[in-house]
């Protein structure tokens, strides 16, 4: 790394549980985002923030006055803007060392390989079940690991997905097969507070960072299939572990 980038990422590498191989490998990680609301901005300025060198931007959404409450990239001025059009830009301005590339797209089972190829995690943060299970059972296919995250009113869940590897869950372990659709209620229904919205999206990142570190540092404990359950109620973390369906349609064919 040249000097700039040191001193810029000097706080990680002085940390043992990161270091400088720590760093140099987030530097030569590809991060594919799925979704960029509340979820997905913050993920991607903390992975940002962390100097993960390549990542890819997916939604096909546009920017609207209420986002503006918790999804903390955009301004007045990107409304109507696509998201993932805007969140780039964002990037561009806060780094642009590093390289993104951003999709207004929705992402199906009929372009799901396509934009995760190359990934080394795919962090999903949609807001609906048949996107997640397309996500989710194409990045069994490419082999490449899954950081979901998720959020309903004051409750969140994260967690990191191997359905890939032998004897690892999926998401579709997790979920079953009867969510396949598009009809789960929203925050517009349910109503969200952005600060919990942002603990998701954080703790989501830093989920990926443990995927992307593991084998090169001691933070790199992806905690495979082990699902994080945050409620901003009491406040509480609790953790629970989602076995391997064997008969799973998403995994059970996977090595």
């Amino acid at each position: 790394m040249t000097p700039d980038r040191l001193n810029r990422f000097a706080r990680h590498i002085v940390l043992p549980e990161v270091g400088a191989m720590g760093q140099a490998r987030l530097a030569a990680s590809h991060v594919v985002l799925v979704g960029m609301g509340g979820i997905g901005s913050p993920a991607l300025q903390y992975l940002a923030g962390a100097g993960v060198g390549r990542l890819t931007l997916i939604d096909d959404d546009v920017v609207e006055a209420s986002n503006l409450q918790r999804q903390t990239i955009y301004t007045q001025a990107d409304i109507g803007k696509p998201k993932a059009e805007a969140a780039a830009v964002w990037l561009a301005e806060f780094d642009p060392a590093l390289a993104v590339t951003a999709h207004v797209t929705r992402i199906t089972r009929d372009n799901a390989a396509e934009l995760i190829a190359g990934a080394d995690v795919v962090l999903d943060g949609c807001d609906n079940f048949a996107t997640r299970l397309a996500v989710s059972d194409a990045c069994v296919k490419a082999g490449v690991s899954l950081t979901s995250a998720a959020l309903g009113r004051f409750q969140g869940q994260v967690a990191n997905f191997a359905g890939h590897r032998q004897d690892h869950a999926c998401y579709r372990c997790f979920v079953g097969d009867a969510f396949d659709a598009e009809d789960c209620d929203s925050c517009a229904d349910l109503g969200v507070l952005g600060a919990m919205v942002g603990m998701v999206g954080a703790f989501g990142a830093m989920a990926a960072m443990r995927v992307l570190l593991e084998g090169v540092s001691t933070l790199g404990d992806p905690q495979w299939g082990q699902l994080h359950v945050l409620d901003g109620l009491k406040p509480s973390l609790r953790t629970m572990r989602i076995a391997r369906d064997p008969v799973c349609s998403g995994c059970s064919a996977a090595a």
